[in-house]
């Protein structure tokens, strides 16, 4: 397999390390001092782009890579209001494209958990919900694309709740927790954003009546599950035309 590899900081550099290990080939690094290559000539050849930006950047890539005719797997968070226009271009093209918040196993197996545990919660009564995202100073967005996604999939099977709002979503970079800044709507999901030191990323998930909490949490340890992650994606989308998640992959594991 042939990739590109959209994005060379810390997981550009893990991505490119386990492409190497698993046998394929990086045959072309796009960054910021040549974000100018990213085009048909430069990406003739190539089998799947792996794409790990910034926000602002994401979107114009993908598309690009669509356009060219090139497979695209992007983990980049903080821009997918407009996901569902490069889904339907990627139809309409008979591209490839997947998309995940977070490549990691055990994150998406949490997805699906903490789907069937609001469930459950919604039948049972009496709790209440917050979500809780830990990350290190140089994430750009807040709140994480996975906590989202967490909050996404509980107000989808617990009755009551519309949405999801961050606080304090100004503060990005605290030393500590993000104080409360009022009381988060009834109908809302409360997700907290903490920015500190080098951490992954944590995600935590409380439920709490009066009487008891029930917490289910994820800590990533290294930045290698995502990277592995994203490669497997590239490795199951290589080849295909249409749209994949995550759910897809790990349906056909």
């Amino acid at each position: 397999m042939k990739a590109a590899i959209i994005g060379y900081g810390k997981m550009g550099r893990e991505i490119e390390r386990i492409l190497t290990e698993r046998g394929h080939e990086a045959a072309l690094i796009i960054d910021t001092d040549n974000a100018h290559e990213l085009d048909a000539a430069h990406l003739a050849g190539i089998d799947v782009a792996l794409e790990f930006t910034t926000p602002e950047t994401a979107y114009r890539n993908i598309r690009t890579c669509i356009e060219c005719g090139v497979a695209a797997v992007s983990g980049t968070t903080g821009w997918t209001d407009r996901l569902g226009e490069l889904q339907e271009l990627c139809r309409e093209r008979g591209g490839a494209l997947f998309y995940a918040s977070n490549y990691c196993l055990g994150v998406n197996l949490m997805f699906r958990l903490n789907r069937q545990l609001a469930a459950m919660i919604d039948r049972v009564g009496g709790y209440d919900v917050r979500i809780e995202e830990v990350h290190h100073t140089q994430k750009k967005d807040a709140p994480s694309g996975t906590a989202i996604t967490l909050a996404e999939g509980i107000a989808e099977n617990l009755a009551g709740k519309q949405g999801w709002v961050n606080l304090a979503p100004g503060i990005e970079h605290a030393a500590n927790r993000i104080e409360r800044s009022g009381e988060a709507p009834a109908d809302r999901i409360e997700i907290r954003s903490v920015r500190k030191g080098a951490v992954p990323g944590i995600h935590t998930v409380t439920y709490e009546s009066e009487d008891d909490v029930l917490e289910i949490r994820h800590t990533i340890k290294n930045r290698r599950t995502l990277a592995l992650g994203a490669v497997v994606a590239a490795e199951f989308l290589c080849g295909k035309q249409g749209v994949y998640s995550m759910d897809d992959l790990l349906r056909n594991a």
